[in-house]
């Protein structure tokens, strides 16, 4: 068998869930977390997890949401405007998240 290049490998692997939770906050906001381990590590995503932490208002709209989008990288959401995230360890990406739910008038209960 011979290949045409470029060619692609497509893995079936399937990424591993390693937490979700989608919990109702007192004055109607949803905060809902999810973290995914990857089968491999990748340039973009070289600490092998996708993740999407997400505070929203009772209405729907986005307050603050950490998420690593393909072809977007580790990134965040503050209102309408989205910066880049430096993505230490989960820890800290919890920290962070909780830290600018509080700083934008958010409830974490």
């Amino acid at each position: 068998m011979t290949f045409e290049k470029p060619y692609v490998i497509i893995s079936h692997i399937k990424a591993k869930q390693l937490h979700h939770s989608k919990i109702p906050i007192s004055d109607g906001s949803i905060m809902e977390i999810v973290i995914w381990q990857l089968p491999y590590a990748t340039e973009e995503r070289q600490h092998g997890l996708k993740y999407r932490l997400n505070y929203s208002l009772p209405d729907g709209t986005c307050c603050v949401r950490y998420d690593n989008e393909l072809n977007k990288g580790d990134h965040k959401h503050i209102g309408t405007n989205e910066q880049p995230y430096v993505f230490k360890s989960i820890e800290q990406l919890f920290t962070d998240f909780f830290s600018d739910i509080v700083a934008n008038g958010g409830l974490l209960e």
